[in-house]
């Protein structure tokens, strides 16, 4: 499981700083991209029952080492359990740079 968790995590930063760098170009780039830099950095901590995974200064996901599940919270180590956001097999399935994850629609054949 926990090989599982640094593609994820890596996908969630891609993901989050790809939006600040649209959200940059789209404001004109009146600021330095710089000044969000730690803002979209991803890092994972490790509990008994599950990941936490933290984007910013902030908790965000939570994934459930025994069965891979991802979740939003409710509060900072509290899951959501009504937040389900697939599984560690299935990241590649959803855009993660929003506030919440969203799931991509099918691709055209």
């Amino acid at each position: 499981m926990i090989e599982k968790l640094e593609p994820f995590r890596v996908l969630v930063e891609a993901h989050t700083k790809a939006r600040f760098v649209a959200d940059w170009e789209r404001d004109n780039r009146r600021y330095p991209l710089e000044v969000h830099a730690n803002a979209w950095l991803c890092k994972i901590k490790m509990g008994r029952k599950y990941a936490n995974v933290d984007v910013g200064q902030s908790g965000k996901y939570m994934v459930e080492l025994d069965t891979g599940n991802i979740y939003g919270i409710k509060a900072y180590g509290v899951i959501h359990r009504r937040h389900f956001y697939g599984t560690l097999d299935t990241i590649h399935e959803w855009n993660w740079s929003d506030y919440t994850a969203r799931k991509l629609g099918k691709m055209a054949a």
